[in-house]
């Protein structure tokens, strides 16, 4: 292991140390309210940590309050989690401001910006017109992000995406993408393939 490993390595366990106390908390409060109400806001308030400070402590929280989270995942300033049932392999990029909901992201994924993960596509439902949408109720799935994955800028991401995929900056994926795909579009469609 190189040097700068061993230092990365103690950087991820001192992160996790400092930021203990919060841990200890939300798992006191979870005890009152919901965890993913309670994540919801824990993540609201951890988002606000900018620069390197931030991503360790961010890092540090969500490997014991998320379903899995690699210590050395990079999740940027004003990034969102609204679900406790998310896994984040090593490797992971989640760039600025995204909002991330019930997802497995795989090893060494890069979202850009913006990008939103959205627990599937049947969230709300909207067919009684007597009833008021947000008493209908919905089914959260959780959508697979594959491996080696590049997801552009302001994508919103509703189904899985296979493995050493690329979805362009703006693109809303409401179907399940194969490996080696380059979609782009609203909705997503496959461009190329990549070989």
């Amino acid at each position: 292991m190189s040097l700068r490993n061993t230092i990365k390595n103690i950087v991820q366990i001192l992160s996790a140390l400092i930021i203990a106390p919060v841990t200890l908390s939300y798992y006191l409060l979870s005890f009152i309210f919901t965890p993913d109400s309670l994540l919801s806001g824990y993540s609201q308030l951890l988002s606000l940590v900018p620069g390197k400070v931030g991503v360790y402590l961010r890092a540090g929280f969500y490997r014991f309050t998320l379903a899995a989270c690699s210590p050395d995942v990079v999740i940027s300033f004003a990034v969102l989690l609204s679900q406790t049932d998310i896994d984040i392999s090593s490797g992971v990029y989640i760039g600025p401001q995204c909002n991330i909901g019930k997802c497995a992201i795989g090893k060494d994924t890069l979202l850009g910006s913006g990008v939103h993960i959205m627990s599937g596509k049947g969230q709300h439902n909207f067919d009684q017109l007597d009833i008021p949408i947000r008493e209908q109720g919905g089914s959260f799935v959780k959508v697979i992000v594959g491996q080696n994955c590049w997801v552009g800028n302001s994508a919103l991401i509703m189904s899985d995406i296979g493995n050493n995929c690329v979805v362009a900056a703006g693109s809303v994926v409401i179907e399940k993408i194969p490996d080696n795909s380059i979609v782009a579009g609203n909705p997503a469609r496959i461009i190329k393939t990549r070989s």
